[in-house]
């Protein structure tokens, strides 16, 4: 089996490099104006992230039923448009070259779904799908990732590359790039403001996950309840939607939001966030973006000697363990990590000339209360920063590649 990660640089060509900035940062965040956007409680998405059609429609697909085995969800999809991709068939694809641009692998979420994408690609070079699997890791800098996805082009080793964003207008131009190189491109997980690859792989979207976790807080406490949201950072597209759809719902409810803050991920930073906010009265209920700290926020809790919040987390070990040591009230919004697995085997199909969907549409059910034993007993030896719904119990490392990271 042939299977390397390599780290690229220097090939990317200076015209492209001049197109990036470090971050795509909308109007009303830290680094746009210094606050956190928030003016008087205001809960108006901005227009930027705000899609009401898009809204809706993913709205909608959180209650229609997938096409696909139901035992195998991330070769599920939502309403597929299926399309011909006959012209990138190759005569050996087990001599193909698979050539993957990460964003990186900054977070616990990132590095559960990369280790089940690498277990997915030995399978496929078992089965002879594919040959040469090459990844680079751009460390979450945008110009990193523009260099390293023009040096795949520039190199010309490439049969299929796969793209996997860390922000959204300021990659465009490089995946545009790559398209026009007439190699067939995937995007998956953060999207592009373009529609030239050949198919853009993701579960149903920010949207979505915020839209649950907002739902839950919304049906759980009492009107007049205070919630305080905690976010990542901003230009992310799905980032910025789960946010733009918890505004839309909280918009429309009697919960007191007392605005955000970005944590760029990191516990102490959230830790501290809470006890602020403690300190300046009740918070009934916490909102997260993505929910990897969200036991650190908890441990505010603790330490202030207040009662739990009514809290949406997400499908890490850790927050769920939590949820069942102190019986919390809670949801895992879910933003599938078993979409890892997709992106390869799509680039199996497309070099086979198999037809793929153009949207690939995977599902994005969040955990609820009388799920969670089962996902914590199927995860019972994973670590604690692993995700329940990785989906690679079949692979050829399980559980070892996980456990052992």
């Amino acid at each position: 089996m042939r299977v390397s990660r390599v780290l690229l640089a220097g090939a990317a060509s200076l015209t492209l490099v001049l197109t990036a900035c470090t971050t795509d940062a909308p109007e009303g965040s830290p680094d746009a104006d210094g606050g956190n956007g928030e003016e008087n409680g205001a809960l108006t998405p901005d227009a930027e992230w705000f899609d009401q059609a898009e809204f809706d429609a993913q709205i909608a697909q959180r209650e229609i039923t997938p096409e696909g085995p139901e035992d195998e969800p991330w070769m599920q999809a939502i309403e597929p448009e299926y399309i011909d991709t006959s012209e990138f068939a190759i005569d050996d694809p087990e001599d193909a070259t698979v050539c993957f641009s990460n964003a990186s692998v900054s977070n616990p979420w990132r590095v559960t779904g990369f280790i089940t994408m690498e277990q997915q690609v030995e399978a496929l070079v078992d089965e002879g799908r594919i040959g040469d699997f090459r990844s680079s890791d751009a460390a979450d800098d945008d110009n990193q990732q523009i260099s390293d996805i023009q040096a795949f082009v520039d190199s010309g080793d490439c049969d299929a590359i796969i793209i996997s964003p860390s922000t959204t207008a300021t990659l465009t131009p490089a995946v545009e790039t790559a398209c026009e190189s007439g190699v067939p491109v995937i995007v998956f997980d953060r999207g592009v403001n373009s529609d030239c690859m050949v198919t853009f792989i993701h579960p149903i979207g920010g949207y979505a996950y915020g839209a649950d976790a907002a739902d839950f807080l919304v049906e759980e406490l009492e009107p007049g309840s205070t919630v305080l949201a905690l976010r990542i950072l901003p230009g992310v597209d799905v980032l910025e939607h789960r946010w733009a759809a918890a505004q839309q719902i909280f918009g429309d409810s009697e919960l007191e939001v007392l605005g955000f803050e970005f944590t760029e991920g990191d516990g102490a930073a959230i830790k501290d966030l809470v006890s602020q906010h403690l300190q300046r009265g009740d918070v009934d209920g916490i909102w997260m973006d993505a929910g990897d700290g969200a036991v650190a926020g908890l441990e505010a809790f603790e330490d202030a000697g207040q009662p739990y919040p009514v809290i949406a987390g997400e499908d890490e070990l850790s927050f769920m363990r939590k949820w069942e040591e102190e019986e919390l009230t809670a949801i895992a919004p879910v933003y599938s990590n078993f979409q890892w697995r997709t992106p390869v085997i799509a680039a199996g199909m497309i070099l086979a000339g198999e037809e793929v969907p153009a949207e690939w549409i995977l599902p994005q059910d969040p955990i609820r209360e009388d799920e969670l034993d089962d996902y914590l007993d199927r995860n019972s030896d994973m670590p604690s920063l692993h995700y329940a719904k990785f989906g690679g119990e079949d692979l050829p490392g399980f559980p070892e590649a996980w456990t052992d990271r």
